[in-house]
């Protein structure tokens, strides 16, 4: 039996990043005999083992044969017969099927090492467009790594792969995974580019206009730190202004099944963005209805996101620090509209209920002119 690192660790390792996982490859092993030394079975297609102490994934060394469309068609074979080297050609790129022995010794059957150095992504082995997860994958690397470029051979098999319809086969969890991983990263415009550039992304996104603006909102927004609903509000919130726009934008988060924490704030983003845009002009009333759409008062935290991917969208291509003052200017109303006590208003209805939300609604306009300073425009 003889345990490899592999992968990723091994990849950042000789970039000099941290490296957060390991990922073993067991050669000359059986499933009986890794259960025999208290490793704990977790694979549902092909024998993948926790370590008993560190909880890190040892897999047993595998073929895999293509048997279906899709990133799920594959027949997996392990025996103690495979080879490494058999382990690292069905990896996906060059600098992740790179192994590193329980000594030190690399092995580097397929050049990764030169690759790192060259900043480059390049296939293995044909086997690359039999998984259309991997140019996800690509994509995704590309924005985390943004200085690496793809080799123009796996542009062209990536833009093969698309033309052949492997990308329609992907399952909209999937896509949506490794999109909002992407998104995530450093770079993420990286990953659009990558997308565009072999075709993919019209096929997996069509709705998105990732023109150079939303490109450099989506890169502002990383750069801020943002979260993931934020970063994914800024990049639709530049769809354009209007009801068409918010269609696009619904239709595009049901294709992907996209999580109604991110696509409730995307849909808010492109409905409010010239509301929240032009909110230094706007009377207390139409500040407390632009709350109340949004429903502020009930999610603040919610509100206060709206206003970051308004921020980042307002501030792209400046520098991180960039001034934004409607942002200030509608918290400091929705404090003071929420500082309310709609429960005393209510008592002091209890003859008239039905004047309650009329009411509160009042009061809250006050507040919020108070507050800023507004002229009250039925003086």
């Amino acid at each position: 039996m003889q345990i490899y690192v592999v992968g990723g660790a091994v990849r950042d390792e000789l970039l000099g990043l941290p490296v957060q996982d390991h990922d073993h490859v067991v050669v000359g092993a059986t499933p009986e005999q890794m259960v025999q030394q208290g490793f704990r079975p977790v694979g549902k297609d092909f024998p993948v083992f926790l370590h008993p102490k560190t909880q890190e994934e040892y897999a047993l060394a595998r073929t895999e044969r293509k048997t279906a469309p899709g990133y799920k068609g594959f027949v997996f074979h392990t025996s103690p017969d495979v080879t490494l080297e058999q382990d690292l050609i069905r990896r996906d790129l060059t600098v992740n099927a790179i192994a590193k022995a329980e000594d030190g010794t690399l092995i580097d059957p397929f050049n990764g090492r030169a690759d790192i150095a060259r900043r480059v992504f390049r296939h293995v082995s044909d086997a690359f467009a039999e998984d259309p997860v991997r140019i996800l994958r690509v994509a995704r690397f590309a924005a985390r790594y943004r200085d690496f470029t793809v080799a123009p051979e796996t542009n062209a098999l990536m833009r093969h792969m698309v033309e052949q319809g492997e990308a329609d086969a992907l399952v909209a969890e999937r896509v949506w995974q490794e999109v909002s991983r992407g998104l995530m990263e450093a770079a993420p415009s990286r990953m659009f580019d990558v997308l565009r550039e072999c075709g993919a992304l019209e096929r997996i996104m069509p709705e998105l206009d990732a023109g150079q603006q939303a490109m450099q909102v989506i890169d502002h927004a990383a750069l801020l730190g943002l979260d993931l609903p934020v970063r994914f509000a800024a990049l639709l919130q530049g769809q354009g202004d209007g009801g068409g726009d918010i269609k696009a934008v619904e239709q595009l988060c049901k294709r992907l099944k996209v999580p109604a924490e991110c696509r409730d704030l995307a849909v808010m983003a492109v409905r409010e963005r010239g509301a929240v845009a032009g909110a230094l002009a706007l009377d207390a009333g139409a500040i407390v209805k632009l709350l109340e759409r949004c429903d502020g008062f009930r999610k603040p935290a919610r509100f206060s996101q709206l206003l970051q991917a308004s921020q980042a969208g307002a501030c792209a291509g400046g520098s991180q620090d960039c001034s934004y003052p409607q942002r200030d200017y509608l918290e400091k109303a929705l404090s003071a509209a929420r500082a309310v006590n709609a429960g005393e208003i209510a008592q002091s209805c209890a003859d008239t209920p039905q004047r309650i939300p009329e009411r509160v609604h009042q009061a809250r306009v006050a507040a919020v002119r108070a507050a800023l300073g507004l002229p009250d425009l039925k003086a």
